[in-house]
């Protein structure tokens, strides 16, 4: 007999523990769920890149002096330089440039050690697509600057729907 009281007495413990534990996780989802969401809906609403984030590379040409720096402090030799020696002027002449970003893994060496900064980081990210034959980008294609992430209306949206719940 007094081993049932004990036993009883166990299981009613147990079960004020268990309660216990389920008011802790209901209490935890109630002060969840009066906060606003964080998750941002990519397509049609974007975040702003940080003040040094390293995305697509931009080049200038008309800049470039075909000194191959960028090639060699490349982890993975990835630009590709064509050049011609100019014997008259005993200078190279840039031909053609091209940096395939589906290899590029954008550690930002060949921005910081070009010589006469004809190379620099955008905030441009989103370069996704069905084809990796398209991430390919010859000098023209890397010579378009991308619009401002600060003009992108979908962006503005964002900010100013963050702004509106005090965040």
């Amino acid at each position: 007999m007094f081993l049932a009281i004990i036993k009883f007495q166990n299981y009613g413990q147990q079960v004020l523990e268990a309660a216990n534990y389920i008011g802790q996780g209901f209490a935890f989802t109630l002060d969840h769920s009066n906060r606003l969401p964080i998750t941002v809906q990519y397509p049609y609403e974007k975040k702003l890149p940080s003040e040094r984030f390293r995305g697509r590379i931009h080049f200038e040409f008309d800049k470039c002096i075909a000194c191959e720096v960028r090639v060699r402090v490349c982890p993975i030799n990835l630009p590709v330089v064509d050049w011609i020696f100019l014997k008259d002027v005993k200078k190279k002449k840039l031909k053609n440039y091209s940096i395939d970003f589906g290899v590029c893994i954008f550690c930002g060496n060949c921005v910081e050690y070009c010589t006469t900064n004809c190379l620099s980081m955008t905030e441009e990210y989103d370069l996704s697509s069905c084809n990796r034959h398209e991430l390919n980008f010859d000098q023209t294609a890397l010579g378009r600057l991308p619009p401002p992430a600060y003009e992108d209306v979908s962006i503005q949206l964002v900010l100013n729907s963050r702004n509106s719940f005090g965040r």
